[in-house]
């Protein structure tokens, strides 16, 4: 079991550093191809959408055919997806390159943690998904410094080098026994546990903050590169807002396995609302550094207990992991996709605090149903099913 825990720790961690390597080149990239802030945020947003658009596939071949080719897949396309983008010489490859390593990144992400699931005792799930979370974040720790180090030693040397960790996982993934598959889930029966609470309870609270941090992750650095913070600064303020995040995504899981799924939520989403109604407004970059860095981890608390959620919910329908996972991605993926891109493109039209101010709205209508359902029944208890 721990052997399977590092091996999904570790493809979570590099596919997300590489997915967080872009912020702190943002700037950089924007400068060298002439990129609107709403074209710099497709930039951004062309690796989410590659992954909402992977996300059922990825989910029915994780059921289907098993976990163990899925997740070779996904890193397949992560190696290619790298080396394009090592060498790329136009904005246009670099879009492709990110959307084929969001494809991959839905296949990779629904294989591995559909493994560690399917071997993971019940009442350790929300832990054991904290972990797999804390990874995540860990390589969102250090994606921007990978992007720092693109931009002293050059886009070649670095990217090509997580080519080659790509690589080794692959061999390493290969001689992993493989998981049992698991009993097919129709696509009748994974849109009809949409009707269930916890499915999109767990959906949607995953959106949400993905939302919040695309608007973050591409509005915050070109806003710092504004105010005069260079790229190893940009990438130091992400890097610091990940290791709090990455530090309290396990004892959110742990919290989310005693206390019940709604309490943390209810945490996740005040936080959440209150980061965007702060981060706007910051006139100076030390400042603004200090703000984005406390929130990262307040929207973060809210990816943990909406995945357990989720899974709790699809477990409940007789959904394999494979697709439940395909559903979070599915979330996270339109979600991110919306917050990079539709937040820079309203952005562009009416300032950066618009956006912002529509998300803390957003935050504080689901704070609201969030409240009014821990107030009619006990913490405690998990999230109502209505199948």
């Amino acid at each position: 079991m721990r052997r399977l825990v590092a091996f999904v720790c570790l493809v979570v961690f590099v596919d997300t550093m590489f997915y967080a390597a872009v912020t702190p080149l943002l700037p950089e990239l924007s400068d060298q191809y002439d990129l609107s802030k709403t074209a710099a945020g497709i930039l951004a947003a062309a690796y989410p959408a590659g992954t909402f658009i992977g996300a059922l596939p990825g989910g029915w071949m994780a059921s289907r055919v098993g976990v163990k080719p899925t997740v070779l897949v996904g890193l397949g396309m992560m190696v290619v997806a790298s080396v394009a983008f090592a060498f790329a010489s136009s904005i246009v490859v670099l879009d492709i390159a990110r959307f084929v390593q969001g494809l991959g990144g839905a296949a990779s992400w629904a294989g591995a943690l559909a493994w560690l699931i399917g071997a993971a005792p019940r009442e350790r799930r929300g832990e054991l998904i904290g972990t797999g979370i804390a990874a995540a974040v860990a390589g969102a720790l250090f994606g921007p410094v990978l992007g720092a180090l693109a931009d002293v030693l050059g886009q070649e040397p670095v990217f090509f080098g997580v080519a080659v960790m790509g690589v080794a996982m692959m061999w390493w993934a290969w001689r992993m026994p493989g998981a049992q598959v698991g009993a097919p889930t129709s696509l009748k029966v994974l849109m009809w546990s949409l009707t269930d609470r916890r499915v999109a309870a767990g959906m949607w609270l995953t959106t949400l903050p993905s939302i919040l941090f695309g608007t973050v992750a591409v509005l915050g650095p070109l806003r710092l590169d504004e105010l005069g913070a260079g790229t190893a600064a940009i990438a130091g303020v992400f890097l610091a807002g990940a290791a709090i995040e990455a530090a309290a995504a396990p004892f959110v899981g742990r919290l989310s396995d005693r206390r019940g799924r709604l309490v943390p939520s209810v945490v996740g989403v005040a936080a959440g609302g209150v980061a965007m109604l702060i981060v706007p407004w910051p006139a100076t970059a030390e400042l603004l550094a200090i703000t984005i860095i406390l929130a990262c981890p307040a929207i973060g608390i809210l990816y943990t207990p909406a995945m357990a959620t989720l899974s709790d919910g699809a477990e409940a329908f007789g959904i394999a992991q494979g697709f439940a996972f395909a559903l979070s991605n599915l979330a996270w993926g339109g979600g991110q996709a919306l917050g990079d891109a539709g937040s820079a493109r309203l952005a562009d039209a009416t300032g950066d605090q618009v956006p912002y101010l529509v998300l803390a709205f957003a935050c504080a209508v689901t704070l609201g149903m969030l409240v009014r359902e821990l107030a009619r029944r006990s913490p405690g208890r998990p999230l109502a099913s209505r199948a």
